[in-house]
């Protein structure tokens, strides 16, 4: 039987607590090697203990034989009084010491004694009992900075509340069974349309489509369609279930032209727009960044759809508005209309002003023929060079220092 190890642990923030007395415990996502994911909680006194029992289990790698040979990354040592302040600033240093902890060699990142300060207890299942007055406080890392720089942390951030839209059964054991009615916060909002919430004592994993804003049917953080389209590559194929969604092998180059928050994106393929799952998608030129994450993979199945839901039932009285394809398709065929246009041009003097920036990558290697030249050495359909501004206007639109320089020199 293969060895259970951690691969990845992603620091998410803290949690102030006050039952039985105030303390603060570290929001730790541990995935391991089976591809399982855990959400734990372990205070900065117990890591550090861990840490002084890693060292003396290895002495020459902590350097306390030779300081050159040590690899074992340092840690602080907790402060006799923890506040907010210092467990917000000290969340840099444990995220760059987990990391580098799950990088040791083998013997040291698969040891017993990580496997247990890593490994879920109940108390991370079932958390103890909340203060009676007083609510737990969840701080979290800012979404955008997460894996760029965990040093920036966000102010205190009370997680978002979704309200369930209706019943769903969890089809893993990495997910979890919610009601309809059923409030639940966002831990975590994954692009693939995966969210990873906590109901009670309940977390796991809920697809987007199944959640509901509390304020209004609309998603304040999705955002507007971009027609200029984005190049991405299909890691794997996808047969359309329904009519607004697109049918793509692997290897295929299309532009995403809306992403939104329930992992099904639409795509541009020629002049074709549909659906697609997010997470069968990765950006042109990104391929090595997304290769080295493959086993922080969370799921292996898209999430299901809104409109495939029944019985489903919202508190708002106005639905949530969607873009149906036929818009997609007319807005992105104009765009593409507009961006080909040249002043004093015909819209269709030219093949490529029809093209989208996907055939412009495709054919960027082409070599124009000999026929499409005009006897001066110029294509026939290049653009035409603007006529110089005049003094007038240049110093119209220059800036105020521009201004001053030429007054000097003119005087001068």
């Amino acid at each position: 039987m293969e060895e259970i190890y951690v691969r990845h642990v992603e620091l998410l923030g803290f949690e102030k607590r006050f039952f039985p007395s105030q303390h603060y415990v570290y929001m730790l996502m541990v995935k391991w090697n089976d591809l399982s994911e855990k959400l734990i909680y372990r205070g900065y006194p117990e890591i550090y203990t861990f840490h002084k029992s890693l060292k003396e289990m290895f002495p020459i790698e902590a350097g306390d034989i030779d300081k050159k040979d040590r690899i074992i990354p340092a840690l602080p040592a907790p402060k006799w009084l923890d506040n907010q302040k210092s467990t917000e600033t000290r969340q840099s240093t444990l995220a760059e010491y987990c990391g580098s902890l799950i990088n040791l060699p083998p013997k040291i990142s698969r040891s017993q004694l990580v496997r247990s300060l890593f490994k879920v207890r109940p108390e991370d299942e079932n958390p103890p009992a909340q203060h009676p007055l007083k609510r737990n406080e969840t701080f979290v890392v800012s979404n955008d900075k997460t894996r760029d720089n965990t040093s920036e942390i966000s102010g205190p951030i009370i997680l978002e509340s979704y309200r369930v839209i209706a019943d769903y059964s969890h089809t893993s054991k990495y997910e979890v069974t919610l009601h309809i009615g059923d409030l639940v916060e966002i831990v975590e909002k994954s692009p693939n349309g995966w969210w990873f919430c906590q109901c009670d004592t309940k977390r796991g994993w809920v697809p987007a489509s199944y959640l509901e804003p509390l304020d209004g049917p609309e998603e304040s953080e999705e955002a507007d369609p971009n027609y200029a389209g984005e190049l991405y590559i299909t890691t794997k194929a996808y047969k359309a279930a329904q009519d607004d969604e697109l049918t793509l092998e692997t290897g295929e180059t299309i532009e995403v032209i809306h992403k939104l928050l329930d992992g099904w994106w639409v795509v541009r393929k020629g002049e074709e727009t549909g659906h697609f799952p997010s997470m069968f998608l990765y950006r042109t030129g990104e391929k090595k960044e997304m290769a080295s994450e493959e086993h922080v993979m969370r799921r292996q199945t898209p999430p299901p759809r809104r409109s495939t839901i029944r019985n489903a039932q919202s508190i708002h009285s106005k639905g949530r508005q969607r873009i149906s394809q036929d818009t997609y398709r007319r807005n992105s065929r104009r765009f593409l209309q507009q961006k080909g246009s040249r002043p004093n041009q015909p819209r269709k003097t030219s093949k490529a002003s029809t093209q989208s920036p996907l055939q412009d990558w495709n054919n960027r290697d082409n070599i124009p023929k000999t026929a499409g030249s005009s006897p001066g050495g110029e294509l026939k359909g290049a653009p035409i060079i603007p006529p110089r501004p005049s003094p007038e206007l240049i110093m119209e639109r220059c800036t105020e220092n521009t201004r001053k320089k030429v007054s000097v020199r003119k005087s001068s």
